[in-house]
């Protein structure tokens, strides 16, 4: 991806959070034009939270392209959503949009629960959904916001995957969006670089207490990613300069972590589990 943006980029800002796609300059690449399908996904059905933009929807154009059927969870970013499914039905495939607070415990159950109906099977699910805002002090960090982070990165997560095994066969695979936070975190995330923290640690428990019934637990840790949740949380001064202190001097753009989900939640990586794959822009991660 030679022609990838790289910064400065314009100062922006988006007053909601998580952000809408269609506000951002440059415009993410999700792997529209680019990515192309092998049918290692033929047949699987898969759960994508926050699937409408940024590495969701990446993931989820990748997924379908590759064969499996999804259902989308979101906040309500419609517009976003909508767009991802017209992507996903592109290629070929059935999608289930699923709006709603992940926040809220119900709406776990109800993610899974809406899948099974739609399609009969789960075999995937990737946990990508998350909040986080910018804060240069602690005491800026209200309780209320505190909580919502962690009931968004980490309950929820642990809420869902609950939800989903008991309709998950051995060859299934769970995927976790985590962080390079988790390793190297960022003073002004102090909230969020805790969650992902604990989702690499979720996960590296998860791989091994369920290895017995052939599901398999991983990580995926983006450094730097050009998503609307930048621009939504995080001051102007930063997101013009965003991505450049990693050694690649750019951000990533969501296109480029689809493959490794696909690696991840394919029967290709039938002996990965418990892993931390990073995808950083040469930053590492210990």
């Amino acid at each position: 991806m030679n022609d990838t943006p790289t910064p400065p980029f314009r100062e922006q800002s988006q007053s909601q959070v998580p952000g809408r796609t269609s506000q951002m300059d440059p415009k993410p690449d999700h792997g529209e034009t680019s990515y192309k399908g092998a049918g290692k996904l033929a047949g699987k059905v898969a759960i994508i939270t926050g699937g409408d933009s940024g590495i969701g929807r990446a993931v989820a154009i990748a997924f379908a392209r590759e064969g499996a059927d999804l259902l989308i969870s979101y906040l309500d970013e419609h517009d976003d959503a909508e767009e991802t499914a017209r992507w996903v039905k592109e290629a070929g495939r059935k999608v289930e949009l699923v709006p709603g607070d992940i926040a809220d415990p119900a709406q776990c159950r109800a993610i899974v629960q809406k899948a099974v109906d739609a399609f009969g099977r789960l075999d995937v699910l990737v946990n990508n959904a998350a909040f986080q805002m910018s804060h240069d002090s602690l005491e800026e960090i209200s309780d209320e916001e505190w909580d919502r982070t962690f009931d968004i990165n980490i309950g929820a997560m642990f809420r869902i995957t609950k939800a989903a095994l008991p309709h998950m066969k051995a060859g299934a695979a769970i995927v976790n969006t985590t962080s390079v936070n988790a390793d190297t975190p960022s003073p002004s995330l102090v909230h969020y670089a805790a969650t992902k923290g604990a989702i690499q640690n979720f996960t590296a428990s998860l791989a091994q207490l369920l290895a017995e019934k052939g599901i398999r637990a991983n990580c995926v840790a983006p450094g730097p990613i050009w998503t609307p949740l930048i621009p939504a949380t995080m001051p102007p001064e930063k997101v013009k300069s965003f991505g450049s202190q990693v050694p690649m001097k750019r951000p990533g753009q969501p296109a480029e972590l689809a493959p490794v989900y696909v690696l991840l939640a394919s029967d290709e990586g039938s002996y990965v589990s418990g892993a931390t794959v990073a995808v950083t822009g040469g930053k590492p991660i210990l």
